[in-house]
């Protein structure tokens, strides 16, 4: 409080002496020098601010009372609001600007007009800034040359990094070890030779700005030792030794991307000479617009006056803009052409796609950044230079981390994760599902370096306030749903990676005494296409949720809709309910072998509304549940060969069982089908007698889904014993007689003299008919 009052009393005092026509210039200039000390005070100074702004603060509320009372006394209505001001549209900013420009020309023709008459220039100071030009002049001789020595010792530094990256990229390529691929190793050399190559690019930068900071403490120590007491005496070396530190800082970032003299600490794959041509236009331009704005504009206010300090910038900005603007045009093409050969040469895609959109683009891009620049500085000279160094640096340093952090991401997750053992043993599908997800991770998080990225950007060009942005409630609830919906969907990733992980992995075990049954493995499909429908359609809402939408509504027009549908689509309905008993049941399962709807084939595929049979010609047969009225499963539990074998009536029953069963006892040392067999031969004995001869019953036990092919190699057998042992299987044949003799004998007649006798009467000998086959017993159809 007293330093207010302080500055109070200093400027009532002022204004007394002003209203008593002046005062001592003793007593001004002691008053002036007083006032000059305490701001210089910066704990002082920040004291002071914030007095000022609460008593501003406490004046405003008092003076917003007031007039509220007033009406409120009077009994009228507040006061309508203003409209906005004209310079707030861009009509309104023109003209304020041609106004502006107007005054600062008529201003300039006046001190140009009195410097040349030899009149005394209004505002001009020179005697009163004769020191702080004389503090402006050992700044910048002492700068110099503590910058011109320091650039040569560190000369010894850079001339060593650019030995040690030559040293490294002449070596040979080492031979690759005997377990290592060539091309893994050359890779792994490039990669070692550019990340060598980078440590001594930032080591080199960060030699430079520290010559650059040591420069300007040994130009503020001689300002300090040489230059007159008082703030007002430095003023002018200050703003000197801070465009000194921005624009070589900036210059230093040049040296950086094109090193002329060391090649080795090239940043840009370029050639010596044409690396000296841009390091030499970018310094040019950086120097001209920041000693220009932060140095020539600040003296010329100081020492002749505003409008000829602001005219001066606009045409030296003006100058810098044009030579800029003439510069990327006349090497736009030149440099898009090397944009697309380098593009041609690039291993990766994604740089290449980028590098040719930059070579079509890329002289508009500098164009609108250097007229943003020039629009600018003629908005607030002071600190143009400062908000272009700070907004390009933040912009270059946001690029660069955004395109570092996802080349090491990358580099990370182009690795195959490997899982420890005992989580492979139990879940051996687990770690190929995890390694599935790494592209789209990889995706998604491209994705949000990218919208950060972009975010800064804006934010380094005053467009967007992300640090208020993240300040606020609206800021605070975006990153809140971003990071809940990242949780939700890892959670929900998580669940169904483990969940199927467990199915897969029961479902693949194919030997040991664990090998899920038929039933199982069909439960389990079910139960993942179900489990993944929930699962996405939970995260679906939870998400949506997170986000700010009504979940409520949505849910009850999908009851809505869901009723709608169950009406309109019965059949459907019915399709379901059947399949669910169906499966309760056990009726039938994926790989068994079944008959429905007069179909008879595997089952290839079972889902909640139908199931799929391919029958034995190979045709695919979908066959909604509602459809089927029987089930007939042929692969349930075990099997029956079940053999009906007609023999002929002369031959002896014993003796057809005999060879019945050595058939069977050599199929018992079958390899591979004696496994398949569970029980001896079942034979009941003969079931029936007709004309064409007996029928002995035959039933053999086999495993599910094998009594086809028992069938066929008993039957090979039981043909074989049978022609060894001379059995007849009967056939359809025909017995002519011809007459008989009293003893009852009937002498069966030649079919050869059957034929001589038709020759004789001159006809053709009756061809015998094939008699229609006696109906056999069904058999199953044959399966493979």
């Amino acid at each position: 409080m007293a330093l207010l009052c302080t500055v109070l009393l200093w400027f009532s005092i002022s204004a007394s002496h002003a209203q008593q026509g002046g005062a001592p210039a003793e007593s001004r200039d002691a008053s002036y020098e007083a006032l000059a000390d305490l701001l210089e005070d910066r704990q002082m100074r920040e004291q002071l601010i914030q007095q000022l702004r609460s008593r501003a603060g406490e004046a405003g509320a008092e003076a917003a009372a007031q007039p509220s009372a007033a009406s409120r006394q009077a009994g009228s209505s507040p006061p309508a609001q203003t409209p906005g001001k004209p310079e707030d549209t861009i009509p309104g900013a023109l003209q304020a600007f041609a106004a502006g420009m107007k005054s600062d020309i008529a201003e300039t023709w006046l001190v140009v007009k009195a410097l040349a008459t030899g009149n005394p220039v209004p505002a001009n100071r020179m005697e009163q800034w004769r020191p702080a030009l004389a503090g402006l002049a050992i700044a910048i001789i002492s700068a110099l040359l503590a910058y011109v020595l320091l650039r040569l010792a560190a000369s010894y530094a850079f001339r060593r990094m650019n030995d040690w990256v030559m040293l490294d990229a002449g070596k040979p390529p080492q031979p690759a070890a005997p377990v290592q691929e060539p091309g893994k190793a050359k890779r792994r050399l490039k990669s070692l030779a550019l990340g060598r190559k980078l440590l001594a690019v930032i080591g080199a930068f960060a030699v430079d700005i520290a010559v650059v900071a040591l420069a300007a403490l040994a130009a503020y120590a001689a300002v300090i030792l040489f230059a007159s007491p008082g703030a007002s005496a430095s003023l002018f070396a200050m703003q000197f030794l801070t465009a000194f530190v921005l624009v070589e800082s900036s210059k230093a970032v040049s040296r950086a991307v094109f090193s002329t003299r060391y090649d080795q600490l090239r940043l840009l794959p370029l050639s010596s000479e044409t690396a000296a041509y841009w390091n030499r236009w970018l310094i040019i331009l950086i120097a001209a617009a920041g000693y220009s704005l932060m140095v020539a504009v600040p003296v010329a206010q100081a020492l002749l006056s505003e409008g000829t300090g602001r005219l001066l910038g606009l045409v030296l900005m003006l100058m810098v803009y044009l030579y800029a603007i003439s510069m990327v045009w006349r090497n736009r093409r030149e440099v898009s052409e090397g944009l697309r050969a380098y593009a041609e040469k690039s291993a990766a895609p994604v740089f290449g796609t980028l590098l040719r959109i930059l070579a079509r683009i890329w002289h508009w891009m500098v164009l609108t950044y250097f007229t943003v620049f020039f629009i600018v500085s003629q908005t607030n000279q002071q600190h143009a230079f400062d908000f272009m160094f700070h907004a390009t640096v933040q912009t270059i340093v946001a690029v660069l981390a955004g395109l570092l952090l996802s080349a090491i991401l990358s580099a990370l997750l182009a690795r195959h994760i490997n899982l420890p053992d005992n989580w492979r043993k139990a879940l051996p599908l687990l770690e190929a599902r995890v390694n599935a997800y790494v592209p789209a991770f990889l995706r998604s998080l491209r994705l949000l370096i990218l919208i950060v990225i972009v975010l800064v950007v804006l934010d380094a060009w005053r467009i967007f306030d992300l640090a208020g942005w993240l300040g606020s409630e609206n800021g605070q609830k975006a990153v809140g749903t971003l990071i809940h919906v990242g949780i939700i969907l890892l959670v929900a990733a998580l669940v169904w990676t483990v969940l199927a992980s467990i199915i897969e992995h029961r479902l693949g075990i194919s030997t040991g005494k664990n090998r899920p049954t038929e039933r199982e493995k069909t439960l389990l499909m079910l139960f993942r296409s179900a489990a993944s429908a929930v699962i996405a359609t939970l995260t679906v809402l939870v998400v949506l949720s997170q986000i700010g939408i009504d979940i409520g509504p949505l849910i009850a027009g999908a009851g809505v809709v869901g009723l709608a549908i169950g009406f309109g689509a019965q059949k459907l309905v019915q399709d379901v309910i059947t399949g669910i008993f169906i499966q309760l049941e056990n009726g039938m399962n994926q790989n068994d072998i079944v008959e429905v709807v007069g179909l008879f084939g595997t089952v290839e595929k079972i889902t909640i509304r139908s199931v799929a049979i391919r029958t034995l010609d190979g045709g695919y047969h979908l066959i909604p549940f509602s459809t089927i009225d029987k089930v007939s499963n042929h692969t349930r539990d075990y099997g029956y060969h079940f053999g009906e074998y007609n023999i002929g009536h002369r031959e002896n029953v014993d003796e057809a069982v005999k060879q019945l069963e050595q058939a069977f006892a050599e199929l018992k040392q079958d390899p591979e089908l004696a496994s398949e067999i569970l029980e001896d031969i079942s034979i009941p004995g003969v079931t029936a007698l007709n004309e064409r001869g007996f029928t002995i019953r035959v039933l053999i036990k086999t495993t599910p889904g094998m009594q086809w092919a028992v069938q066929r190699a008993f039957n090979r057998l039981v043909k074989k014993y049978f022609d060894a042992a001379g059995i007849e299987i009967p056939y359809p044949h025909t017995v002519l007689q011809f007459g008989r003799g009293k003893d009852g004998h009937i002498e069966p007649a030649d079919a050869r003299t059957v034929e001589a006798l038709s020759q004789a009467v001159g006809r053709p000998p009756v061809p015998e008919r094939n008699p229609k086959p006696l109906p056999s017993e069904e058999t199953k159809p044959d399966m493979p």
